[in-house]
């Protein structure tokens, strides 16, 4: 992935939550959530960007069946 590409994801991004925080009235709380949310599932996504997730997809979650 360019650089560039992950710049313009990260100013659309901060773009379309800034739009969310500022014209859509909801409550405070939401606003938490929602902001809390994104900035989670970013970070996650420029670590996977940069390559830092590649040694978490062996980790297994949960019981193997046999079958």
């Amino acid at each position: 992935m360019l650089l560039s590409h992950l710049v313009i994801v990260l100013v659309v991004v901060g773009v379309l939550l800034w739009l969310v925080n500022s014209y859509i009235p909801m409550q405070m709380t939401m606003k938490r959530i929602i902001n809390v949310v994104v900035i989670i599932c970013v970070v996650f996504w420029v670590l996977s960007a940069f390559g830092f997730m590649s040694q978490f997809e062996k980790v297994r979650v949960g019981v193997r069946r046999p079958w």
